[in-house]
C-alpha cells in the first residue's frame, strides 16, 4: 500500500468509525455489532504504525489517552460562561415567570425545561468544522484547556458539517453505574473512595495524564450553542435539535413548556424521576425559548435574567453532634464547627458543618452529644438545621464559648455576634492569610492550597505571604518531601513566578483587606489603577466612589495606612509583583456621563441592559438600580415605567435611546 493509498483508507475509516460512534453513543441505536467496529479500528491502527505520519490528535485512535502534560494552559473564553441564578419553590418560579412577562408583555412564555446535570461544565470551540479546544469553565471568564482529555470521550464529535465557527456548552458527567464499579475497584485496592460523581468528574477532567481520563468512562450533554443566533436560530430548542443533528449529544429528558404551569408541573415530574435517572441531577434549568428575547430580558453581573435553575430541596440526614472545635480565619474570626459522626449527604461524606458564631448556636439550642439534622445548603455546604433534643439521655454537655484564641492564646474581642483573635502573630491567621493569598481569585497559584500552605509553614518553609515568592531558595529543601518530586516542585515555583503577572484586582483582592471582595478588588483597581494611589487616598475620597460604604472606607484606609502592610507591601514590590491594573480603561473624563448616576429602565431596542450598563461604566458613570434626587440621567426604552415617572417628579434630566446615541457620540 502506497502512502496515497493509506491516506485515502484512513480517511475512509475514519469517516466510518465516526458515523458509528456517532450511532452509538449519540443516538444510542449501533448499525453494525461491536464487531466490525473493532475490525475497522485495528485496521486503522495498523495502517498508522505502518505509516506513522499518517496520525493526527484527531484520529480515532488517539481517543484512549495517553498523552501527558505538565500543566493546564490557560483559555480566556469568547464570551463568559455565566452562571444561573436559583429558584427553591413554586413561588419563585412563579416570580420568575411574572419578570419575564412584565418585561416582554406577553400573557404566557414558552420554556425549554432541561436537567440540571450535576457534573463539571465544558465549553467546546469549532472551527472549520473540527474541534479547536475543549475549556472548563474557570472563573467564568478563564477557563483551561482540557482537550486531550474531552477527547477521550467517545460521544464528543472531533469533526462536524458546519464549517461556521461555534462553540456549544454542556456538562461532562460520571454516570451513576461508573461511579458504582470505579469505587469497588478502588475499595479493592485499598485506595480512597470518590466522593460524590461531581467531584469524580472534575478530578478526572483535571487528570494530566489523559489516560486516567480516558479510564474513568465520562459522559457528556450540550444544551446551549452559543452563538445560536449568529447561526440563524431564533429558538433554543431548534438550536438543540441541530446541534445533534450534527453529531452532538443532547439530553433527551428536555421539554418546551408553554407557560408557567407547564413548568411547574415537569418539575414535580422530574423531582419524582430524580433517582431513577442514570446520572446525578440537582435541579432543573429553565430557559426562555424564544432566543431573539435574550438581549432585551438582558444580564446581571454574572447571570442570564431569561434563564434560571430551580434547585431540588436539600436533603435532610439525622446524626449526632460529637463536638463543637474552633478554627481561625485570616481575618481573626473565630468559627465555631460542628463535629459530627460522619454520614453521608446528597452524595458525599460529611464530617464537619460551620456553626457561624455563638449566637447561632445559642438560637439552635445545640449541646454537645446532641442527635441533629444536616443537610447541604444548595447541595453544596454543610449546615446543621436543627436539633433533636427529644432524642436527648441527660448526658449531652452545654455548649460554652471560647474567650482565648484556640491557636495562639491570645484574648479574644468580641465585635457585634462575632469573636476575633486580634493577635497579628497567630499562626492560624497568617496561614489563612497565605491561603486566600493563593487561591483561584486571588493570586491563582495552582497547587498552593491549604494543605500545601499549612504544610509548608509547619516545615518553616514560609511564615508570611511575601515568603511565598522566596521558595525557590528553598526548591532543595521541598524536593523529596512526601508527594513532592521535581516537576511538581517546578510546577509550583513556575505558578508562583507567574503570579506576578497578574493584574492590580487579583492582588488587591488577595491582600485580605476587611470589606473588599472581589468585586470591590476591581472597582478600586480600574479607579486608580496604581497600588501606590491607595497610600495617598482618605477615607473622603474612598467614600467618593460608587460602592463604598463608610465602613469599607474605613477599612481600606487603616489597611493601607497600618506600618506593617505596607511593609508587607514594599517587600512584595521588591519581589517583582505588578502594581498595576492590566484591564481596559476606556473612561473619557470629556464624556458627558463621566462622573454622573445614571439609570437604565424599560427595554433598550439597540443596546441589551448589560451593555448599556458596560458602556457606561467605561464612561466613568455609576449605574444605579433607582431613581433619587443624586440621579443625573434616566435613560429609558419602550414600555418605561414607575422609575421615568419618578425622574419627571424629581424634575431629573431624562433621555430616550435617541438621545442617549447622541450623547455618546459627544
Amino acid at each position: 500500500m502506497t502512502l496515497k493509498e493509506a491516506k485515502a483508507r484512513a480517511e475512509e475509516i475514519t469517516l466510518t468509525v465516526e458515523r458509528y460512534s456517532y450511532e452509538y453513543y449519540v443516538l444510542d441505536n449501533p448499525s453494525v455489532p461491536d464487531s466490525e467496529y473493532d475490525r475497522l479500528m485495528n485496521e486503522l491502527i495498523a495502517i498508522e504504525k505502518e505509516f506513522p505520519e499518517l496520525v493526527t490528535p484527531l484520529s480515532p485512535t488517539q481517543r484512549v489517552g495517553g498523552k501527558v502534560l505538565d500543566e493546564f494552559q490557560k483559555i480566556r473564553h469568547k464570551r463568559m460562561m455565566l452562571s444561573l441564578a436559583n429558584a427553591f419553590n413554586a413561588d419563585d418560579m412563579r416570580g420568575f415567570d411574572k419578570k419575564i412577562r412584565d418585561v416582554l408583555g406577553e400573557d404566557k412564555i414558552e420554556y425549554m425545561c432541561e436537567m440540571k446535570i450535576d457534573g463539571l461544565a465544558m465549553s467546546l470551540d469549532f472551527v472549520d468544522g473540527k474541534i479547536n479546544y475543549a475549556a472548563t469553565r474557570g472563573d467564568g471568564n478563564e477557563g483551561e484547556d482540557v482537550t486531550n482529555n474531552v477527547l477521550t470521550i467517545h460521544s464528543i464529535p472531533t469533526r462536524v458539517k458546519e464549517a461556521r465557527p461555534f462553540e456549544v456548552r454542556g456538562e461532562v458527567y460520571m454516570p451513576k453505574k461508573v461511579l458504582e464499579d470505579l469505587n469497588k475497584a478502588r475499595e479493592e485496592k485499598g485506595e480512597q473512595l470518590l466522593a460524590n460523581a461531581r467531584n469524580a468528574a472534575a478530578g478526572s477532567i483535571r487528570q494530566l495524564d489523559s489516560s486516567v481520563a480516558a479510564s474513568r468512562k465520562l459522559e457528556a450533554y450540550w444544551y446551549y450553542l452559543v452563538n445560536a443566533d449568529e447561526l440563524g436560530f431564533k429558538k433554543h430548542s431548534d438550536a438543540l435539535d441541530y446541534i445533534q443533528s450534527i453529531g452532538f449529544r443532547t439530553n433527551p429528558e428536555r421539554r418546551i413548556c408553554n407557560g408557567i404551569d407547564e413548568v411547574i408541573k415537569y418539575i414535580e415530574e422530574y423531582t419524582a424521576k430524580r433517582q431513577s435517572l442514570a446520572y446525578d441531577i440537582d435541579g432543573i434549568v429553565i430557559k426562555v425559548n424564544d432566543i431573539t428575547k435574550y438581549n432585551i430580558l438582558g444580564y446581571t453581573a454574572k447571570t442570564p435574567k431569561w434563564a434560571i435553575a430551580y434547585k431540588f430541596p436539600p436533603e435532610e440526614v439525622v446524626t449526632k453532634l460529637e463536638d463543637i472545635i474552633f478554627t481561625v480565619g485570616r481575618t481573626g474570626k473565630i468559627t465555631p464547627n460542628a463535629v459530627i459522626t460522619p454520614t453521608k449527604v446528597a452524595g458525599s461524606t460529611i464530617s464537619r458543618a460551620t456553626l457561624h458564631n455563638e449566637d447561632f448556636v445559642n438560637e439552635k439550642g445545640l449541646k454537645i452529644g446532641d442527635y441533629i439534622v444536616i443537610r447541604k445548603a444548595g447541595d453544596v455546604i454543610p449546615e446543621v438545621v436543627r436539633a433533636l433534643p427529644e432524642r436527648r439521655t441527660g448526658l449531652e454537655d452545654d455548649f460554652i464559648m471560647i474567650d482565648k484564641c484556640p491557636v495562639c492564646g491570645a484574648p479574644l474581642v468580641k465585635k457585634d455576634a462575632m469573636h476575633f483573635c486580634v493577635s497579628p502573630t497567630c499562626p492560624a491567621r497568617q496561614i489563612e492569610g497565605m491561603i486566600h493569598f493563593s487561591s483561584r481569585d486571588a493570586m491563582d497559584i495552582e497547587t498552593m492550597g491549604d494543605k500545601v500552605c499549612e504544610e509548608f509553614f509547619n516545615a518553616g518553609l514560609i511564615d508570611s505571604i511575601p515568603s511565598i515568592y522566596e521558595l525557590y531558595k528553598r526548591r532543595d529543601e521541598i524536593v523529596g518531601r512526601e508527594g513532592w518530586q521535581e516537576k511538581s516542585v517546578d510546577n509550583l515555583l513556575d505558578a508562583i513566578e507567574n503570579s506576578k503577572n497578574n493584574s492590580l484586582e487579583k492582588l488587591l483582592f488577595g491582600l485580605g483587606i476587611k470589606e473588599v471582595g472581589e468585586k470591590m478588588a476591581k472597582i478600586l483597581a480600574k479607579r486608580f489603577v496604581e497600588l501606590d494611589k491607595f497610600f495617598e487616598l482618605t477615607e473622603e475620597d474612598l467614600l467618593a466612589i460608587p460602592d463604598v460604604g463608610p465602613v469599607s472606607a474605613h477599612s481600606i484606609y487603616e489597611f493601607f495606612h497600618d506600618e506593617k502592610n505596607r511593609e508587607m507591601i514594599e517587600n512584595l514590590r521588591e519581589k517583582g509583583l505588578n502594581f498595576t491594573y492590566l484591564g481596559k480603561i476606556t473612561v473619557d473624563t470629556n464624556s458627558p456621563f463621566y462622573g454622573k448616576t445614571c439609570v437604565l429602565t424599560g427595554t433598550l431596542s439597540k443596546y441589551g441592559r448589560k451593555e448599556a450598563t458596560e458602556i457606561l461604566e467605561n464612561l466613568g458613570a455609576k449605574v444605579a438600580g433607582s431613581v433619587s434626587a443624586k440621579t443625573d440621567y434616566v435613560i429609558f426604552g419602550e414600555e418605561a415605567g414607575s422609575k421615568l415617572d419618578k425622574a419627571h417628579a424629581l424634575g431629573i434630566k431624562t433621555l430616550n435611546e435617541e438621545e442617549f446615541e447622541e450623547l455618546l457620540q459627544k
